[in-house]
């Protein structure tokens, strides 16, 4: 097994946990204020595992296009992290994971255009089943009082996948020519003053003290969980093509949903699986074929 996938795989799992942990901090929690946290940890995990692995001393070698896209693609995370974890909250995670995973194919898509990757009728095809796969599990309730929650919830999630992708290919630019664990530090510095910027302006510090014991439990274990996967991922995106490492660690939505089944007993139908499945398929057969 090449080891860009093993760290794909990796960074999919953490990724899953990431999103269930978040589900569980949010409760009663604002999603802006709950974000911020979040990257608080994560920026504390990353240093630490750069101090760990010694690479801080290459800090003064980054050259000056790389600080320019990691910084990029950190704030390109912020937006994404702020659309996402808000339509969490008002929406179920068997819902807002598909739409934020369909990022896989704009990004996919970006990687083939901006990064001249390998782009045949195998992975289109593959495409096409993950969109396919995405519609199907796009479930948007009918009863009139959840209509207007419902438009919500999917606008922050759309939005939650065109900076995801975005932060891929940045990302994926700015990764090459620095140690891994270094780049995500980088990354997760732009992040932290963004996510604390939308705190004051929605007034969300205020609210802080609102914050149980049980939701920092949950919301600290998912900032950890959250460096976990970047570590992971963007290793992944060091050794292989963005155009295979993306699908493989948006198959967390198999693991996501998973937990979402026997975390938060929420229920799937015979449509949504079928999506599921679809969209599994969609990612595998462009790597393995």
């Amino acid at each position: 097994m090449d080891l860009w996938l093993i760290y794909a795989l990796g960074a999919a799992v953490f990724a899953a946990l990431t999103t269930i942990l978040a589900k569980l901090g949010l409760k009663g929690v604002d999603s802006h204020l709950a974000t911020a946290i979040r990257t608080m940890v994560v920026l504390v995990f990353t240093w630490l595992m750069v101090v760990i692995v010694g690479s801080q001393n290459t800090i003064a070698y980054v050259e000056t296009r790389t600080w320019v896209f990691l910084i990029l693609s950190g704030l390109a995370t912020g937006g994404s992290w702020l659309c996402y974890f808000h339509a969490l909250k008002i929406g179920d995670v068997n819902k807002v994971v598909p739409v934020d995973k369909s990022s896989t194919i704009l990004a996919m898509l970006l990687a083939a255009i901006f990064l001249s990757e390998p782009f045949g009728i195998i992975t289109a095809a593959g495409m096409v089943f993950i969109g396919i796969g995405t519609w199907l599990m796009l479930e948007i309730k009918k009863n009139s009082d959840f209509r207007q929650s419902n438009k919500k919830w999917l606008f922050y999630a759309i939005m939650a996948a065109v900076f995801c992708a975005l932060t891929t290919i940045l990302g994926k630019i700015g990764i090459e020519g620095v140690e891994a664990n270094l780049g995500v530090a980088i990354r997760t510095v732009a992040v932290v003053p963004m996510s604390w910027v939308m705190v004051l302006l929605t007034k969300g510090h205020k609210k802080i003290s609102a914050v149980s014991g049980k939701n920092w439990t949950f919301l600290l274990l998912s900032g950890l969980a959250t460096g976990g996967s970047w570590l992971f991922f963007y290793r992944a995106l060091q050794l292989g093509n963005t155009i295979h490492v993306v699908p493989i660690d948006k198959l967390s939505i198999v693991f996501t949903m998973g937990f979402a089944a026997l975390l938060l007993k929420e229920r799937f139908s015979k449509r949504s699986i079928i999506g599921l499945a679809l969209l599994t398929i969609g990612t595998l057969v462009p790597i393995f074929i």
